[in-house]
């Protein structure tokens, strides 16, 4: 949804990842799932509006309810930061993973472990234990590249904080994925819960 409302211009191209600027006549919030107004820098979710933002979802007021509030203003549901006027999307909010009382964006772990010689792709997910998530992360290998699990976690651990770390990593032969190319993360989550 986001990308109509923000855009990195042709004319000034960007190297980083990010999204771009809030196009003229729209707004854009970052907020806490309580709807809190976070600080600069700090990741929440993305609530836009304008002239150019849905009214509602079609025939769907319970839909609507949830997706925009009192103000007009639209949950996309994306996990957002501001740098300045740069926006940056990190995951989504039904991905977020709670570890030990911290948030966990999949999509963090997943440039870490895409970023390994032998890595074709990845997808990270939470598992549910008592009073807990775990983050397990699903990898997808080169062809004909021998890394393992073990090289793997040793690879990610310098990188990313202790609560950021899988507690397991899987490698498959291939991830399962839509006809245009898009993880099935559903389909992994479920395959946890029948392990």
């Amino acid at each position: 949804m986001f990308a109509r409302h923000i855009g990195v211009r042709f004319d000034a191209p960007r190297a980083d990842h990010a999204v771009g600027t809030v196009l003229p006549g729209v707004e854009a919030r970052v907020r806490t799932i309580d709807g809190i107004p976070v600080g600069k820098g700090e990741v929440g979710e993305l609530h836009v509006r304008g002239r150019n933002v849905m009214r509602g979802y079609y025939r769907a007021p319970d839909l609507t309810v949830k997706a925009i509030d009192s103000e007009g203003w639209f949950n996309t549901g994306d996990l957002a930061r501001f740098d300045g006027d740069c926006l940056y999307i990190v995951g989504r909010t039904k991905e977020m993973i709670i570890r030990s009382g911290f948030n966990v964006y999949p999509a963090e772990i997943e440039a870490v472990l895409n970023s390994h010689k032998d890595v074709v792709q990845s997808a990270v997910v939470g598992r549910a234990i008592v009073g807990n998530e775990e983050v397990v992360a699903f990898v997808q290998l080169m062809q004909g590249a021998t890394a393992n699990s073990e090289e793997l976690m040793a690879y990610v651990a310098p990188q990313l904080t202790s609560y950021k770390r899988p507690c397991e990593i899987v490698v498959l032969p291939a991830l399962p994925a839509t006809s245009t190319g898009k993880i099935l993360k559903h389909k992994l989550a479920e395959s946890l819960r029948g392990a």
